[in-house]
């Protein structure tokens, strides 16, 4: 193994800033189910796609609409 390196040529990853950050959350068993159905039907697992439904709203802002009683 080399003692230097040189990095002056490199090219920054175009992935990088989109890592995901592992959490932990609460979410109601129904809303994981649907989600879970829906992944057999789209051929995906179901957290990628929660992500994508996510990452969607977070892209045109959609901001949640509560009622509350």
């Amino acid at each position: 193994m080399r003692e230097e390196y040189d990095f002056s040529n490199s090219v920054k990853n175009s992935y990088a800033k989109k890592v995901k950050k592992q959490i932990s959350i609460k979410i109601e068993e129904d809303t994981i189910e649907y989600f879970k159905e829906l992944a057999k039907e789209v051929g995906i697992p179901y957290q990628n796609l929660m992500n994508s439904y996510l990452t969607n709203c977070a892209v045109k802002h959609v901001e949640p609409k509560l009622k509350w009683a």
